[in-house]
């Protein structure tokens, strides 16, 4: 499987709106189904202190804050679409050691030079594009990452049997439900975008299926 077994159903330009109507439950949710896909991600993150760190799409924080506790001398830069999950993220890290900041941006276009992250980290997002835009996006990602730079994706992926295919179900009935996602397998646009070493692995937690990848830069 390649690629999204279904489209994206929510316009990118009210993805905004979406997320900031559920900022106030948006932790009790992952909580439920996504903290262990979270844990193996910043584990494989691998953070070296001293590093640049870019986490694309933080949400409210969850990971950014680990990011930030392990990088307190380094620095450590995030960007979402959505102030109001900003502004819990932003809490979450409020008088934590280290250089780090919080912005509205946008995967399309980063804000940033050339080659300038040792590591790029993004959850749950591409599970809401349309699979037009993976690989620009992920080569957009490639060209803020230095040679050799390391990437970590974890998204909603097609679910493996009838319990995980549930949400499935839920997003053809309703995409607003699941906040616009959908499964997806990034693996061939990771390669396809020019990055090397391209690994997966499989997390499920209450059925809800998350394929964390990982990459290298070229």
């Amino acid at each position: 499987m390649t690629g999204a077994r279904l489209d994206a159903r929510v316009p990118q330009r009210e993805i905004p709106s979406v997320y900031a109507r559920v900022a106030w439950i948006y932790d009790a949710w992952a909580a439920l189904t996504e903290t262990r896909a979270r844990r193996a991600c910043v584990a494989k993150a691998d953070v070296r202190d001293g590093e640049t760190v870019l986490e694309v799409a933080v949400g409210t924080g969850l990971v950014f804050r680990e990011l930030v506790v392990k990088n307190p001398s380094g620095r450590t830069e995030g960007v979402d679409l959505t102030e109001a999950m900003l502004s819990r993220a932003r809490r979450k890290v409020e008088g934590l050691p280290g250089r780090h900041r919080l912005r509205v941006g946008d995967a399309h276009q980063l804000d940033f030079d050339d080659a300038t992250f040792d590591l790029l980290v993004n959850n749950y997002m591409f599970d809401l594009l349309p699979e037009r835009d993976f690989v620009p996006v992920l080569r957009e990602m490639r060209r803020v990452l230095k040679p050799n730079g390391r990437l970590v994706l974890a998204n909603l992926t097609v679910g493996q049997g009838r319990v995980e295919r549930i949400y499935e179900a839920v997003y053809r009935i309703s995409p607003a439900l699941l906040g616009g996602c959908r499964g997806v397998a990034l693996a061939p646009f990771v390669e396809n975008a020019g990055f090397a070493s391209v690994r997966t692995e499989r997390v499920s937690q209450l059925g809800f299926p998350t394929e964390i990848v990982t990459a290298r830069a070229t």
